[in-house]
């Protein structure tokens, strides 16, 4: 398994580097892993030129299939050359990817549900844990149809309607690309020592997000047959999905 040392090498930009770009061979195509920050423009920058440049067959967004019409629309609301006003590096990629097939490979879905409630039974984990994960699992639900509502009316009505509005990061689209990679593996490293600091294992949120990257995962693994795939995920997801991945791969 490569880092795909190709990729980078084959861009001169510095916010396309190995850090948040892995790639695994497969059969019938690569699949191509890009880390993101929500919103920074230097993830929006890395999505948009790989994305154009790969061509790929299917486009995989960390995203709920429910959400994934929203996205679209903001894609479309997209002026000229310009990146889309909402939904950062995921209406980016869409927007990118113009003859791809998009799917959304996030929770919740049953897969996630069904994996979610065996391994809490299997841990015999305790109540006040189940609570957690269920209150947790509701909201991400909730968020979900309200994704597909915002889409509803957005295509209804001749106004774009908005979920969050976008994260600002100090530095903008307009800095040089050298500033825009500086800031992002600033803000990287900050929030992993923040996360690093934290006691996670047997939590409510270790189950939630170790079950997200598996059910991510057996998708990607499921996609990969339909050729060349890009798949755009959070940075803190990138690890976990290469190396599950990479152990399949070896089954």
């Amino acid at each position: 398994m490569d880092d795909c040392p190709s990729l980078p090498a084959s861009f001169d930009d510095p916010r396309i580097t190995e850090q948040f770009c892995r790639r695994i061979d497969g059969p019938a195509g690569d699949l191509s892993l890009l880390g993101v920050v929500h919103d920074h423009p230097a993830s929006v920058a890395r999505v948009e030129r790989v994305v154009d440049a790969v061509d790929p067959d299917v486009l995989a967004l960390e995203l709920p299939p429910a959400a994934l019409p929203l996205y679209r629309s903001y894609a479309d609301e997209a002026d000229g050359n310009g990146s889309p006003r909402f939904g950062g590096e995921m209406s980016a990629a869409i927007r990118a990817a113009a003859t791809a097939d998009v799917v959304g490979i996030d929770a919740p879905n049953w897969s996630f549900v069904r994996r979610l409630v065996t391994r809490l039974v299997a841990d015999r984990a305790s109540a006040a844990t189940a609570r957690r994960v269920a209150s947790s699992l509701g909201g991400a639900t909730r968020e979900a149809l309200a994704c597909r509502v915002a889409a509803t009316l957005t295509h209804a009505t001749s106004m774009t309607v908005t979920r969050d509005d976008p994260i600002e990061y100090d530095c903008t689209p307009a800095d040089p690309p050298e500033r825009q990679a500086a800031h992002e593996r600033s803000h990287v490293a900050t929030v992993q020592a923040l996360l690093g600091s934290v006691e996670t294992d047997g939590t409510a949120l270790s189950y939630r997000d170790e079950t997200r990257e598996r059910c991510m995962a057996e998708r990607l693994e499921e996609i990969r047959e339909r050729g060349d795939v890009v798949a755009v995920v959070g940075v803190d997801h990138l690890e976990a999905l290469e190396d599950a991945l990479s152990e399949r791969a070896l089954e």
